[in-house]
């Protein structure tokens, strides 16, 4: 066995070091390099991205991925309102299953509704009954399943842009 002394200073300087480390690899509260059509998450396995189309009107947060018969792996379309709200989806003219991610304001994954069934018009709410601030920002739907089999849970973070960088978990460079 080897064992080593350090001083209080320099065990000091190693946790400095390490955590300068943590926040260059891009541990939490790091900025990030963002892109418009990329959302990133972040979890404990590291980041996971989507190549995203953007609806941020009423006319594309209509339409949607309504009549898609395929949405390609780490594609999704990102939805975004003007400011925080209550949301509720459906799956009207979808033809693919898809897993819904309900962001709040600072780009926090509040919820997500897995494998929504192709052409079912219930709706499906952004927030669970108990949820104390049920409003939201972004939604990403994405292919079905995929929130699970990479690993995206509430309370991981999302950078965007369109994320006030200010308040965002997750800021871009």
């Amino acid at each position: 066995m080897i064992f080593w002394r350090m001083s209080p200073s320099s065990s000091l300087n190693i946790a400095i070091f390490l955590g300068v480390a943590l926040l260059s690899a891009g541990g939490a509260g790091a900025a990030t390099t963002c892109a418009m059509d990329r959302a990133v998450f972040f979890g404990k396995d590291g980041a996971v991205s989507f190549d995203v189309e953007i609806a941020d009107d009423d006319a594309e947060r209509a339409q949607g991925l309504m009549f898609r018969k395929k949405l390609p792996a780490h594609h999704g379309m990102l939805f975004i309102y003007d400011t925080p709200r209550e949301v509720a989806f459906w799956m009207r003219n979808t033809l693919i299953p898809l897993d819904l991610i309900f962001l709040d304001e600072h780009g926090v994954v509040r919820h997500i509704h897995q494998n929504a069934r192709p052409l079912d018009e219930t709706p499906i709410p952004g927030a669970v009954a108990q949820d104390p601030d049920p409003e939201r920002l972004m939604v990403l739907e994405i292919s079905g399943g995929d929130a699970e089999r990479l690993g995206i849970q509430p309370g991981q973070s999302m950078a965007h842009p369109r994320l006030d960088q200010t308040k965002a978990a997750r800021p871009c460079n």
